[in-house]
């Protein structure tokens, strides 16, 4: 039998099959079915740093990312900017039942704001991988005023925050050829790793794009 939980804009649903899904504003942004994505989201980025201390995760989602993070341990502090207040209350009250373990870990601190706020006003160099997993992508917006955050003054700000040797990373639900033409600009490198996954029974492919931080100072 399906439960729902809705607060404003957001819905935790308890479907038939088992699975939870969260739903934003209307829009479907991920459920525990496929999480093969959110995981790489993280494993991806973190194999490209030798030591990766301090990762910075816009979006908390349903907390796979967060999981995979937190797996590595080389990881020792992780920022999870979260702008929706009752998904990180529903996260800790174990609504969504892994997460009160997952927010219990000594090396995790949450943030409910604006992550795009957040990496502007961060230090320089402050992580070492910044993830950034806020809408399905630029071309399919939670909140219209996240399309700021693939932007060149955005992604800038992302860059600024990362030390040397480090990556940002983009989750997309689909193709964004725009957004890797403007991390091409911003980043000393950058690159698009499709997915294939199986989304309840239809096959589609996600998208993460990388950018990695050569230079420190937001040259390039």
């Amino acid at each position: 039998m399906e439960s729902v939980i809705v607060d404003g804009g957001l819905v935790l649903k308890h479907r038939a099959d088992g699975h939870l899904e969260l739903r934003a504003n209307g829009i479907f942004v991920m459920d525990t079915r496929e999480t093969s994505t959110e995981k790489a989201l993280a494993t991806r980025a973190l194999e490209l740093h030798a030591q990766p201390q301090h990762v910075l995760i816009g979006g908390l989602g349903l907390g796979f990312t967060l999981e995979a993070v937190l797996a590595d341990p080389r990881v020792e502090a992780v920022t999870v900017v979260e702008i929706e207040p009752r998904l990180v209350e529903w996260m800790r009250a174990g609504r969504i039942p892994h997460g009160p373990a997952l927010l219990a870990d000594e090396r995790v601190r949450v943030e409910v704001a604006d992550v795009a706020v957040v990496l502007r006003e961060s230090s320089p160099e402050a992580y070492d991988v910044v993830l950034l997993d806020v809408d399905n992508g630029p071309g399919y917006l939670v909140h219209d005023a996240n399309g700021a955050l693939y932007e060149a003054p955005a992604l800038a700000d992302a860059r600024r925050a990362t030390a040397p040797g480090g990556t940002v990373v983009v989750w997309s639900a689909a193709e964004a050829p725009a957004l890797l033409e403007v991390m091409a600009q911003v980043f000393d490198d950058a690159e698009a790793l499709s997915y294939p996954v199986d989304l309840q029974g239809h096959e589609e492919t996600y998208w993460l794009y990388a950018g990695t931080v050569t230079h420190g100072n937001g040259t390039n």
